[in-house]
């Protein structure tokens, strides 16, 4: 039986402040930057869950739901909400608290598929895990979906080659 860890132990939060050189002409944030931050989190929650180097396998979805700009205040979220024998799908939530008001809303979402990898980069077992939110449950119950709807999207792109 695998070990398994609670959602929390390796639930991870960054903070970040939109500064010019991150937004666009419209003054809004690029999406590219939102990405490279979701990356992140997403890869830093792995490694906190699998104790270990991670890589990206996929980014299964992204949802871009309102923006921020310059001066608001970045909150993003990462957690762990399934695993397989090494990969870790980690559910990804980013907040823009606005600086006047203190009011959050929720701008991006995103679920990510990070696979553990030992020194020479091969896959390497990783725990199960243990979800605590009622979020976190109802993520971990659609994750056989996901990884079928992965899979298919795979095998299509790897027939196309």
């Amino acid at each position: 039986m695998t070990k398994l860890l609670p959602t929390s132990f390796s639930k991870t939060i960054q903070t970040k402040l939109v500064l010019p050189p991150d937004t666009n002409h419209l003054g809004t944030i690029f999406g590219g930057t939102v990405l490279a931050y979701i990356d992140e989190i997403a890869a830093i929650t792995a490694m906190r869950h699998s104790g270990t180097a991670v890589v990206t396998a996929s980014i299964d979805t992204v949802n871009f739901l309102s923006s921020a700009r310059v001066g608001d205040i970045l909150i993003l979220e990462g957690v762990v909400i399934s695993t397989g024998t090494t990969s870790m799908e980690v559910y990804v939530k980013v907040e823009c608290q606005h600086l006047e008001t203190g009011e959050r809303t929720t701008t991006t979402t995103a679920i990510l598929t990070m696979v553990a990898v030992n020194e020479e980069g091969r896959p390497i077992p990783v725990c199960g895990i243990i979800p605590e939110t009622e979020e976190e449950k109802s993520l971990y119950e659609s994750a056989h979906e996901r990884k079928k709807r992965r899979l298919k999207i795979r095998d299509f792109t790897t027939e196309s080659n």
